[in-house]
């Protein structure tokens, strides 16, 4: 079963608290640290990261097994360790972007 967790949203503006993803060239926020849980995404030129991350909002939600998730879904970013607890992909279901996310 898949519980919601943040609302990803693109944003070109610098804000307080961001941490830097060298691999992603990508500055986030914490959606835990926000009201409403928004999570700010600001990339950097040069992102290696799929151009639907970059100007998509997404929704995520915490999954089982994020293997399981993608079965018969469009993958955008196959599974990776975005932090050692976290295992994360995305796809696009329906015109959406949905990022899954797995603790370990």
């Amino acid at each position: 079963m898949a519980r919601f967790h943040h609302v990803g949203v693109p944003s070109k503006v610098r804000r307080d608290g961001e941490t830097y993803l060298e691999g992603g060239k990508v500055h986030i926020t914490d959606p835990g640290r926000h009201p409403y849980g928004f999570e700010y995404l600001r990339f950097e030129r040069g992102s290696p990261l799929p151009k639907e991350l970059q100007t998509m909002p997404h929704v995520a939600f915490m999954v089982e097994s994020v293997e399981a998730a993608l079965e018969g879904e469009k993958v955008v970013l196959p599974p990776l360790d975005a932090t050692p607890e976290l295992r994360v992909a995305f796809i696009m279901k329906d015109g959406v972007l949905i990022e899954v996310m797995q603790r370990r």
